[in-house]
């Protein structure tokens, strides 16, 4: 699962992309420190590494399914 999240006055979005297994406990999460649990959200993507964003900077938070992401002049 691909997640984009939007932080207030920031210029760019941060990107995670977190194993398809732990989709569901990455939401559950995600609705836990929004809905007032936590000043921090904590994701760890496929790596391993741990991304932390304070909750109040968040402006957005987009769920998807991850896809290949390509560069250059692709045809189908």
């Amino acid at each position: 699962m691909d997640i984009r999240i939007g932080i207030t006055h920031g210029g760019r979005e941060l990107s995670v992309e977190v194993d398809d297994d732990a989709a569901e406990s990455t939401v559950e999460a995600l609705e836990g420190a929004v809905s007032g649990g936590a000043s921090v959200l904590w994701l760890t993507d496929r790596n391993g590494r741990r991304v932390g964003v304070p909750i109040d900077k968040l402006a957005f938070v987009e769920l998807g399914p991850a896809g290949d992401r390509r560069i250059g002049f692709a045809a189908d």
